[in-house]
C-alpha cells in the first residue's frame, strides 16, 4: 500500500489488532526472508527474453550511524559502495545518501514480470550485474551508466532508445521555432499512430506494418533532420538540443521498426517507476541498506501480481502459504502460472480497463488517420 509502519499501524488499529512498528518490521522481515527466491526466479526469466526495459528514480537513505565492517565489504559490493558513499556524506556533512530504486520490466509475454533492485548510488554496478550474461535488446534511457554496461566490450546486447523520450524533448521546445519542430513532431505522431492501429495485431503483423509505413516515416524524419532545414536550428539551442538527441542515438531508435516484438519506447517502465514516487511520498526515505533490499524484493512480487491484474493479497497469502510449508513448486508460485490456476483471484475489471482503453487508442488513431485522408482529399 505504499505505506510507512507508523500509517499502518492506523489501519490495523481500526481493525482490533495494534501491532507496535518493531512487530510489522519482523514480520515484513520474515516475509521477506520466506519469499526473496521467488523475485530472483522472475529475475532469471526475464533474463531469458529478447527484450527488457530499465529505469531509476532517486530515494533518500538514511545515514547509517556507524561504517559497516570493510572486511565484509570486500565480498558485498554493496557494502563496499555504502562506504564509499558515507565517507563521501561524512565530508560534506550530510545526515542522508542520495539512494537510487532501479525497476526492470520485461517486454516479453512468456516472463510478464517487473522487478525492483535497490541500491545506494547511481553507478553502473547495478545495472552491471542485474544484466551480466543477457542477450536480448535493452530499453532504456541514454544515461552513461547505462550504455556503458549495454555497449561494454564482449557485450551481447542490442541498446534501443526510446521514441517517448525523443519526442518529449522536441516538444518541450517547440515554441522556440513552431515552423521547423512541426514536421518532425508530426511524423513521431504518425509513428504512435501506427503503434496504436497495430495494438492487437499478431507480432508479425505488426513488423510487417512497420517494415512498409513505419520505416518509411522514419527516412522521411532522418532526411528532414540531416537536410538544410533541420540543420538550420542552432545545436545550441534548447531545440538544436532534441535534434541532437535523435541524431546521435538514430540507430538505437531505429531497432523496434525491425521486430513486431519490440516497444517502440520505455513508458512501460515508467509507469512502473511511479510505484516508488507514490511510495516516496509516503514513507520519505529508507531506513538501512536492508530496508531498501527487502523493499525491492516485496514491491517487485506485488508490482509483477498488479500486472496480472491479480487480488494482490491472495496472491501473497498463497505465496507465502506455500513457500513456509513446502507444498508448491516456486515455478507453480510465478504470478502468470499462478493466475492460471487461480481464476477466482483476478480482477476482471482492470483486464476490461485495460481492454477498454486499448480500444478508444485505436478508434482515436482510426479517426485522425480519416480527418488527414479527408483534407488530403480535399
Amino acid at each position: 500500500m505504499h505505506l510507512p509502519y507508523y500509517r499502518l499501524q492506523d489501519l490495523f488499529g481500526s481493525s482490533g489488532w495494534t501491532p507496535s512498528r518493531s512487530t510489522l518490521d519482523y514480520l515484513t522481515e520474515l516475509v521477506h526472508e520466506t519469499t526473496q527466491e521467488l523475485p530472483k526466479l522472475m529475475l532469471s526469466q526475464i533474463k531469458k527474453g529478447r527484450c527488457l526495459g530499465l529505469d531509476d528514480t532517486q530515494v533518500k537513505l538514511i545515514m547509517p550511524k556507524e561504517l559497516p565492517d570493510k572486511a565484509e565489504g570486500i565480498e558485498d559490493p554493496q557494502i563496499k559502495r555504502l562506504i564509499e558513499k558515507m565517507i563521501e556524506a561524512k565530508k560534506e556533512k550530510k545526515d542522508s545518501l542520495d539512494a537510487k530504486m532501479w525497476g526492470y520490466s520485461s517486454f516479453d509475454s512468456s516472463a510478464p514480470y517487473d522487478i525492483f533492485d535497490f541500491r545506494v548510488s547511481r553507478h553502473r554496478d547495478g545495472p552491471d550485474e542485474i544484466l551480466g550474461g543477457y542477450q536480448g535488446h535493452v530499453m532504456a534511457d541514454c544515461y552513461s551508466g547505462n550504455m556503458s554496461v549495454v555497449l561494454a566490450p564482449g557485450s551481447k546486447m542490442t541498446r534501443m532508445a526510446c521514441w517517448a523520450h525523443a519526442r518529449r524533448k522536441v516538444y518541450e521546445h517547440h515554441e522556440s521555432d513552431p515552423q521547423v519542430s512541426a514536421l518532425p513532431l508530426a511524423l513521431m505522431n504518425q509513428l504512435y499512430d501506427i503503434e496504436r492501429r497495430a495494438m492487437k495485431m499478431s507480432d508479425q503483423e505488426r513488423g510487417e506494418l512497420r517494415a512498409t509505413e513505419s520505416r518509411r516515416i522514419l527516412d522521411r524524419l532522418g532526411e528532414y533532420l540531416e537536410g538544410p532545414v533541420g540543420k538550420s536550428v542552432l545545436p545550441a539551442s534548447k531545440l538544436g538540443g532534441a535534434f541532437n538527441y535523435i541524431r546521435n542515438h538514430w540507430e538505437a531508435l531505429n531497432v523496434f521498426v525491425n521486430d513486431g516484438a519490440l516497444p517502440i519506447d520505455n513508458n512501460q517502465v515508467e509507469r512502473l517507476m511511479k510505484r516508488i514516487a507514490v511510495g516516496r511520498k509516503n514513507w520519505l526515505f529508507i531506513g538501512s541498506l536492508r530496508a531498501g533490499i527487502r523493499n525491492a524484493s516485496l514491491m517487485s512480487l506485488v508490482a509483477s501480481a498488479l500486472r496480472m491484474d491479480l487480488d494482490v493479497g491472495l496472491y501473497l497469502e498463497s505465496v507465502i502459504t506455500h513457500m513456509l510449508r513446502g507444498t508448491a513448486k516456486i515455478e507453480e508460485l510465478l504470478p502468470d502460472r499462478w493466475k492460471a490456476a487461480h481464476p477466482e483471484a483476478v480482477r476482471e475489471y482492470r483486464e476490461q480497463e485495460r481492454r477498454d482503453k486499448a480500444d478508444t487508442a485505436i478508434v482515436q488513431a482510426a479517426r485522425r488517420r480519416l480527418r488527414s485522408e479527408l483534407r488530403k482529399g480535399k
